[in-house]
């Protein structure tokens, strides 16, 4: 269980930004389709590949003109077995996509060496299932062994880290974590939490990151995100117990809009910008270990900017 490139701890005093919501970016302000909600397949796109490039140099710009450290990933959310099936893909396809989705971001990060004080390079692993789903069938077993397919891809890859983002229930957290660990890849886990403030499989954030932990055992994620919950979903949540001090950061969504609601508006909802960089200006100088920011559906380098202006 051997893990490299580890994530810094939160010690250094490092203040980390993150990329918003990439995807609904791509949609929505930039009108290119996404079918499962996949980005990689838009690098076989020569225009799509240009907007792309406008949207990660657009929050990249953020770090660079505050200071900030930055952790970039956002291309590879769908590309696991199931999802690369569903989307016409081999193993082998699928495999060269996580790849060259690393690559992309490798690309995209150059111009600002120098200029970003650590500008780390990681792949976002999505649910098996869907995200607002239930995922009841999901066992830590039968997770660790899907998980491991992107894994092992992105270790081949040498990125930094792994996150796995918008996790629902405890079993598939553990497994991806298991074979995270198995596999030697640094990882986070970011949970969502629906309007009943809790896992969309029902238990609270209290009892959900004790419980992986303590069935990920060694295997635990090096720490935990919130992503796709606004504010109003996940600060009933935070209770001030010790498991706080295991989360790191969030990134929310830009509208208060309930999740499913959301999804099928068929434009964006951007928010309030200003007062979302307040909330997590305010949730920083409430847990001062927290040092990662960014955003979720809805948010870019305007909601980043807000966010980065409330935390220096």
């Amino acid at each position: 269980m051997t893990r490299t490139n580890p994530t810094p701890a939160t010690t250094t005093g490092a203040i980390f930004l993150t990329e918003g919501g990439t995807e609904t970016e791509i949609m929505y302000r930039h009108g290119f389709e996404l079918p499962e909600f996949a980005m990689f397949p838009l690098l076989e796109n020569p225009k799509a590949v240009v907007a792309l490039r406008q949207v990660m140099s657009d929050m990249l710009d953020v770090a660079a003109e505050f200071g900030l450290s930055f952790m970039l990933t956002g291309l590879d959310y769908r590309a696991s077995p199931d999802w690369g099936a569903k989307l016409g893909y081999s193993p082998a396809g699928l495999a060269d996509a996580n790849i060259a989705s690393i690559a992309f971001l490798r690309e995209s990060a150059k111009p600002y060496a120098g200029q970003i004080p650590q500008l780390l390079i990681g792949g976002c692993i999505g649910p098996r299932g869907d995200a607002y789903g239930m995922n009841a069938e999901m066992t830590a077993e039968s997770a660790e062994d899907y998980h491991s397919v992107q894994l092992e891809t992105l270790k081949a890859a040498n990125v930094d880290f792994a996150c796995a983002a918008t996790f629902n229930n405890i079993p598939e957290a553990v497994g991806v974590s298991r074979a995270a660990a198995k596999i030697g890849v640094p990882l986070s886990v970011s949970l969502t939490l629906d309007s009943s403030h809790r896992l969309r499989s029902g238990p609270t954030l209290a009892e959900a990151i004790p419980e992986i932990d303590r069935q990920a055992g060694e295997a635990a994620p090096d720490y935990y995100l919130l992503n796709c919950s606004h504010p109003l979903e996940y600060e009933p949540a935070i209770d001030g117990g010790d498991w706080i001090n295991r989360l790191r950061g969030v990134r929310p969504n830009a509208s208060k809009m309930e999740k499913i609601a959301l999804c099928k508006l068929g434009h964006i909802e951007d928010g309030n910008p200003v007062e979302l960089g307040q909330q997590l200006g305010d949730l920083r100088a409430r847990h001062p270990h927290m040092d990662i920011f960014g955003g979720c559906c809805g948010t870019g380098h305007v909601h980043l900017r807000e966010i980065a202006r409330a935390l220096v």
